[in-house]
């Protein structure tokens, strides 16, 4: 089972892609774990909010196969406990055939159309984080995740 994050644009700050880089290290142990990083939109001030949606969407589709089982990163998803989560992760890559892709969009959400292609969606909080910040806590939940679903002693519950 792969398990893949995209994201649209890079991480600008060196201290969220340190720790990135740690977690990614840890999660090597328990998947074929990697991020797919998504240009930003060319011109991007040039577009309305809904206009960068619908390019975005265009640009993730196109990266998408057709037996990825994808779900998003919203505002609007589920939220989960951490072992709620790790049991949901179990669930979802019994579920998918190959590979298990999990999107962080860009400032302004997703498009009609990514959100038809999901199978499912999760909030990390009610809280608003920026784009950035929610690759090292979505990467190190995880490896939480992992920790959980196989007895490790990281998650202290």
């Amino acid at each position: 089972m792969k398990i893949n994050c995209f994201c649209v644009g890079e991480t600008a700050f060196s201290y969220i892609n340190e720790g990135i880089n740690e977690y990614d290290r840890r999660l090597q142990h328990f998947a074929a774990w990697g991020w797919t990083i998504l240009p930003n939109i060319k011109n991007a001030k040039n577009f309305s909010e809904a206009q960068l949606r619908e390019k975005e969407g265009e640009m993730i589709l196109k990266k998408l196969e057709e037996s990825d089982f994808l779900v998003l990163l919203d505002e609007r998803g589920k939220q989960y406990s951490s072992p709620e989560l790790a049991e949901q992760l179990n669930t979802w890559q019994q579920q998918s055939s190959r590979r298990l892709v999990f999107l962080i969009g860009g400032a302004y959400g997703f498009s009609d159309a990514v959100y038809a292609r999901a199978q499912g969606k999760i909030s990390l909080s009610r809280l608003t984080f920026s784009h950035q910040m929610v690759r090292l806590f979505f990467a190190e939940q995880l490896y939480r995740a992992f920790a959980i679903l196989n007895n490790l002693p990281y998650h202290h519950a």
